[in-house]
């Protein structure tokens, strides 16, 4: 018996190259998949721009490029400009020019966009183009999710913000921050029709220069509100805006919010509206600690000293005259030598110990602390029964 072993059926080479040809079949529809997307960004751009144009927002780019092949979608648009119009007026309420600005969307996820900004940023009054600001950042980027439909929500950061105000050619500190964060989601309604806008903004390490040496130090704030009574979220001048917001019954919920400068901490939590006549009106419940560590910084010994202007007696007491003040401080340094630079010298005492007497005891993150209501009557900003500042009315 003959010992045979059958030789091994060879098997077809073709076998081998279908993985290969299979990928590449799928890099060339994936690729042309691409290409398509790419080429409808165009569109898609001027379609959007149309229908923001009819809302008074007006958007334009120098140069438009589009890349990130294979996997997202980067439009570039080079030397941007974003011009608000008023729909009812026609008039131009805000101009902005940019460096540029890059969007990014990933292929698998177009529902969410990212925008990187590149400053500086002009931005001037469309009525006013010599009243000018520029703003700068070393981070800026915005995101938002649910497009192409409604926007669901949305977001902006920027790191290292600086706002000047640009006069004459020269530039002069507004603001400055660390960082600053501004969340906002439509919960109710339509962009279009009556929307219901909450919002989340935190800033660390702001400061507001020029104003007052208190306001330049830094701070932290963290302010969550919800807003009500919107007519649409279309350009308009902020008073039009301002009398659809009071004709609607609408408001501002501040939900919470937080500030703490140093070692004073603030919360509050409250509703303010408008009145028919433009002014704010509403009320927050206050907690405050540390309020004891900020009267020096308030400078009110100072101003005694160099005199009260009449203005700021208007604020905070009606009808006392700035000459019967001073004459006051005259007469008691006559009957005492020295006895009217003593009041004015401890004024930041008598005013701290007033703030106290208001409200009530409470604790806040561990410390001692005031609770009382910020009111606001018709304009009017009362802590207890002193009238601290008259607010113009919006409209």
């Amino acid at each position: 018996m003959s010992n045979m072993t059958p030789a091994p059926r060879r098997r077809p080479l073709w076998g081998l190259f279908i993985a290969p040809v299979l990928l590449l079949i799928a890099a060339a529809a994936w690729s042309a998949f691409w290409f398509v997307a790419a080429s409808q960004v165009d569109v898609q751009a001027d379609a959007w721009r149309a229908r923001e144009a009819k809302s008074g927002r007006v958007y334009d780019c120098a140069r438009r490029s589009v890349a990130g092949f294979p996997f997202r979608l980067e439009v570039r648009c080079d030397d941007p400009s974003v011009a608000l119009f008023s729909q009812a007026a026609g008039t131009a309420l805000m101009n902005a020019k940019l460096g540029q600005i890059m969007i990014v969307a990933q292929i698998y996820d177009p529902k969410r966009l990212i925008a990187l900004f590149t400053g500086p940023a002009m931005i001037s009054n469309g009525s006013d183009p010599s009243s000018s600001f520029a703003v700068n950042w070393r981070l800026g980027e915005a995101s938002a999710y649910g497009l192409p439909a409604v926007p669901q929500r949305g977001a902006l950061v920027f790191d290292e913000p600086t706002i000047d105000r640009i006069e004459a050619g020269a530039g002069s500190p507004v603001a400055r921050a660390s960082h600053i964060e501004l969340h906002g989601r439509l919960v109710d309604g339509a962009p279009a029709d009556h929307p219901v806008v909450e919002t989340d903004l935190q800033v660390n390490g702001g400061s507001i220069l020029g104003a007052h040496p208190m306001l330049a130090e830094p701070f932290n704030a963290d302010i969550d509100t919800r807003l009500t009574g919107l007519k649409d979220l279309a350009p308009k001048p902020w008073p039009e805006r301002f009398r659809e917001l009071q004709a609607a019954g609408g408001h501002v919920e501040i939900v919470r919010s937080r500030i703490q400068q140093g070692e004073l901490i603030a919360v509050a939590a409250g509703t303010l509206g408008l009145t028919a006549n433009g002014n704010i009106d509403g009320e927050l419940q206050m907690t405050v600690a540390g309020i004891e560590k900020v009267i020096p910084a308030l400078g009110i010994d100072k101003m005694l000293e160099q005199g009260v202007p009449q203005a700021t007696l208007d604020r905070v007491a009606p009808g006392v005259k700035s000459q019967d003040l001073n004459n006051l401080f005259g007469a008691l340094d006559r009957a005492i030598p020295g006895l009217g630079k003593v009041v004015k010298q401890n004024a930041n005492v008598g005013v701290a110990a007033g703030i106290n007497a208001l409200g009530k005891e409470a604790v806040l993150e561990g410390r001692k602390a005031r609770t009382f209501p910020l009111r606001f009557s018709d304009g009017a900003v009362m802590v207890g029964p002193l009238k601290v500042a008259q607010i113009p009315p919006l409209f």
